[in-house]
C-alpha cells in the first residue's frame, strides 16, 4: 500500500511519462499520414479480428527459426499478460482491499506466476542467442547499406529493452516472493513460492520494506519506459498488429496497384522521396522487428548481393528516428529514398520473388518499395540497366521481350494436328495463352506443344490466339516501366474482351502472365478466370477426362516457381500432376511457400545478375541436385531458362522439364 505523498509522485510520474510518450506517437502519426493514398478503416470489425490474430499469432513466426520463435512466444504472450498484471499491482497498491475474487484471483496468481518466469527465461535465450552466441542471421553484410547509428543502435535497443523485462519481471516476481515469506505459502503462485524461500530468515519489516522497493522498480520502470518505446524496435508490439488491420487489400500477395496516368496533374510517378511512398509502407519503417527474416529469405541476399530488404526497412526507420521531429513538421532535408535506403546495385538485383512479404511477422512489404522506386528511376528519370533496353524496344515495338520477329504460330508446325486460332474457331471455351516464351523460346515451345497436347487428349474445345497475342506486360512493369505496361494492359485488355475471353475461361502456361492477367489487370477494369496449365491438368484427370499411364516411374523434383506459388498460393496440382504422371517426388528443403527463387523474376531475365557471390539459380540448382531426383520439375518458362542453364554448368545432371512436358509424355 503506497502513502498519499507516493500516490502523488506516482500520478505524477504517469502523467509525464504519458505526455511525453504521446507527444511522439503523434509525431509518428503525423510522418505517416503524409505519405500517399489512406490506411484502410472499411470493414473495421474484420480488420480488428485481423490485427487481434497477427497480434497473439505474432504474424504466423513459427514457420521459421521454430526455436527462437518458441521462446519469442513466451516473451510475447507473458509481456501481453503483464499488462493486465501491472494495472493490478497498481490497484493493490493505491486500494488496500482491492483484490480479485474466488477462482478466477486463483488463475489469475498462477497466470502471473507462470508467465513470469517464461518470460525471463525466453528473453535471457534471446540476449544469450544476440550476445554472447552472436548469431549471424541478426547481422546485415557489409556490402550492404545499413545507415552506422542502425549498426551500433539494435543490439544497444535489444541489450537497453531486454534489460528493462529482466528487471521488470525479476523485481515483480521478488515483489511477491517478498510478500509470501511474511504471509506463507501459495499454491497458486509455485515460482514465487519457491524463490520466498530464500527470505525466511528475514524479519517483517526488511520483507515490507523489500516488498515495497521491488513494486516501484517493477511498476516505476514499466512507467518511466513508456516515452522510450516508441524509439525502439519494440514499437511493433503494437505496429505490427496495426500494419496487417490497415494494409490494402491486394489480389495476390505481390499485386502492384495501378498508376493514374489519365490525371494529367500528376507531376510525379514512382518514389523519389520517403513521402511518395503509401502511407502503409512508411508504417512498415514504425513496424519493422528488425528480425532479418526478410533478409533471410531473399535470394539476392543470400547469394551475397547488395540488397537486405531488412536493411531498407531499418534505414527508414533511423531517419525517422534520428529526424522525427522535422520530418513530421516538414523542415527536415531533403532526401532520396535511393540515397537513404539502398544502393543502385541492391534496387535492381530484387526478382520480385515476394518471398520478403510472405515471411515478415508485422506485414511489412518491402519489395513495394523497390517496385516504387523502380517506377521513378525509369520513369522520371530515365536511369535503368542497359540491357533493360532491348526488352523495352522489343515490348514497345514486337511486342515481345525476345525482340522475336518470327510468326507466333511458328511452335505449332511441327505438331501433327492443327491448334485452332480464336479467328477459326470463335465458339471456344477455353483460351490457351501462349506467352511471349511459348511462342519464341525453343524450350518453351515444346511445353506449349505439351499443353495443346494434353488439351486435344481432354478433347477440349479450344483456341489460341496466335498473332494477335501480345506480351502481357509483366516484365516491363517489373522493371519500373508502368508506362509501356499501361499501354500494353489496356491493349490485351481490349482484345480479350473483344473475343468474350471475359466470358471463358483462360489458361497460361507462364505464371506471370497467369499472375499479370488474373491478379492485376484487374486494376484496369480486366477481370478474368484463368489458371496454370498444372490446375487445369489436374482437373482433367480428376474428372476422368485425361488419362495417364502413370508407369514412368522416375524420382522427380518440384521447383515451385515464385509467381506460381507464393504469389498465387498454388503449390498442390503441380505435385498431383506429376503423381498422377507415375513420378516419385522428392521435395527440396526450400519447397513451397518457402521456395527459393529461380533468379529471372522482377525482370531479371532480361539483364546480367548483379555481382555476389554466386548466381541465384546455381544455388538453387544445387539444392535441386542434392535431393537425388533424376529429373528437376518446372512450371514457368524463365525457371525452365534458369535452371537448363545451371544443368549445363553442372554437366546436365538431371533433366529439366516442365511438368506438362512429363504429363504429355504419359497420355495414355
Amino acid at each position: 500500500m503506497l502513502t498519499p505523498i507516493e500516490r502523488l509522485l506516482f500520478i505524477l510520474l504517469v502523467a509525464i511519462c504519458l505526455t511525453a510518450a504521446y507527444t511522439t506517437f503523434k509525431l509518428m502519426a503525423d510522418i505517416i499520414l503524409q505519405g500517399q493514398g489512406k490506411l484502410r478503416l472499411d470493414n473495421l470489425f474484420q480488420r480488428l479480428v485481423v490485427g487481434t490474430m497477427a497480434l497473439f499469432s505474432q504474424g504466423r513466426i513459427i514457420r521459421h527459426r521454430r526455436l527462437t520463435s518458441f521462446f519469442h512466444y513466451l516473451v510475447a504472450f507473458g509481456f501481453i499478460f503483464y499488462g493486465l498484471v501491472n494495472m493490478v499491482d497498481v490497484l493493490e497498491a493505491f486500494m488496500a482491499d482491492f483484490a480479485i475474487p474466488g477462482l478466477v484471483g486463483d488463475v489469475y496468481r498462477l497466470l502471473a506466476d507462470l508467465f513470469g518466469f517464461l518470460v525471463l527465461l525466453g528473453v535471457a535465450f534471446l540476449l544469450i542467442r544476440r550476445f554472447p552466441a552472436g548469431d549471424r542471421a541478426l547481422k546485415i553484410r557489409d556490402n550492404v547499406k545499413v545507415d552506422p547509428n542502425a549498426r551500433i543502435g539494435i543490439p544497444r535497443d535489444s541489450l537497453v529493452v531486454g534489460s528493462f523485462i529482466l528487471i521488470h519481471i525479476g523485481f515483480r516476481l521478488l515483489g511477491q516472493s517478498f510478500h509470501l515469506a511474511h504471509s506463507g505459502p501459495d499454491v497458486w503462485q509455485p515460482v514465487a513460492t519457491l524463490v520466498a524461500g530464500w527470505f525466511n530468515g528475514l524479519d517483517t519489516a526488511s520483507l515490507e520494506w523489500g516488498r515495497h522497493i521491488s513494486w516501484w522498480i517493477s511498476v516505476g520502470l514499466v512507467v518511466l519506459f513508456i516515452p522510450y518505446f516508441p524509439y525502439t524496435k519494440h514499437a511493433h508490439l503494437f505496429m505490427g498488429p496495426l500494419n496487417f488491420m490497415t494494409r490494402p487489400e491486394r489480389k495476390a500477395l505481390g499485386a502492384l496497384t495501378p498508376l493514374n496516368f489519365e490525371d494529367e496533374s500528376i507531376e510525379q510517378f514512382g518514389a523519389a522521396a520517403l513521402f511518395d511512398l503509401h502511407q502503409t509502407h512508411i508504417m512498415d519503417a514504425f513496424a519493422c522487428i528488425m528480425c532479418n527474416r526478410c533478409q533471410e529469405a531473399c535470394p539476392a541476399y543470400a547469394t551475397g548481393k547488395e540488397l537486405s530488404p531488412a536493411a531498407i526497412e531499418i534505414n527508414k526507420r533511423y531517419y525517422l528516428r534520428n529526424n522525427m521531429a522535422a520530418v513530421a513538421s516538414g523542415q527536415a532535408e531533403p532526401i532520396s529514398l535511393l540515397e537513404m535506403t539502398l544502393s543502385e546495385s541492391a534496387l535492381w538485383a530484387c526478382t520480385t520473388c515476394g518471398a520478403c512479404v510472405d515471411v515478415c511477422p508485422v506485414g511489412n512489404e518491402p519489395m513495394f518499395d523497390i517496385m516504387d522506386m523502380r517506377r521513378h528511376q525509369v520513369m522520371m528519370e530515365s536511369s535503368f540497366p542497359a540491357q533493360f533496353k532491348g526488352a523495352f524496344t522489343g515490348m514497345e515495338r514486337l511486342s515481345n521481350p525476345w525482340q522475336a520477329t518470327d510468326s507466333r504460330l511458328a511452335w505449332t508446325e511441327s505438331l501433327d494436328f492443327p491448334v485452332p486460332t480464336v479467328e477459326e474457331n470463335p465458339d471456344f471455351d477455353i483460351l490457351f495463352w501462349v506467352g511471349c516464351a511459348g511462342a519464341f523460346d525453343p524450350n518453351a515451345q515444346e511445353v506449349a506443344r505439351s499443353v495443346v497436347t494434353i488439351l486435344k487428349a481432354a478433347n477440349l474445345n479450344f483456341a489460341i490466339l496466335g498473332e494477335e497475342e501480345a506480351c502481357t506486360g509483366d516484365s516491363a512493369r517489373r522493371a519500373g516501366n508502368e508506362a509501356l505496361f499501361y499501354e500494353m494492359a489496356l491493349a490485351n485488355i481490349e482484345k480479350l474482351n473483344e473475343i468474350g475471353a471475359d466470358k471463358k475461361r483462360i489458361v497460361a502456361s507462364c505464371p506471370h502472365c497467369l499472375h499479370t492477367i488474373g491478379k492485376e489487370y484487374g486494376g484496369y477494369g480486366g477481370h478474368y478466370e484463368i489458371i496454370h496449365h498444372t490446375q487445369l491438368i489436374t482437373e482433367l484427370v480428376g474428372k476422368g477426362v485425361l488419362r495417364l499411364n502413370g508407369n514412368q516411374l522416375e524420382s522427380a523434383t518440384f521447383h515451385d516457381p515464385c509467381y506460381l506459388g507464393r504469389h498465387n498460393g498454388v503449390y498442390t496440382d503441380p505435385r498431383e500432376a506429376l503423381a498422377q504422371a507415375g513420378m516419385t517426388l522428392l521435395e527440396m528443403d526450400r519447397n513451397k511457400s518457402n521456395s527459393f527463387c529461380c533468379g529471372a523474376g522482377g525482370a531479371q531475365m532480361w539483364k546480367e545478375e548483379e555481382h555476389g557471390r554466386e548466381n541465384v539459380n546455381i544455388n538453387r540448382y544445387r539444392e535441386a541436385k542434392a535431393t537425388g531426383a533424376k529429373v528437376l520439375a518446372v512450371g514457368c518458362p524463365f525457371c525452365a531458362v534458369m535452371m537448363h542453364d545451371a544443368n549445363g554448368k553442372s554437366d546436365n545432371a538431371m533433366v529439366v522439364k516442365d511438368v506438362a512436358q512429363i504429363v504429355a509424355e504419359a497420355v495414355s
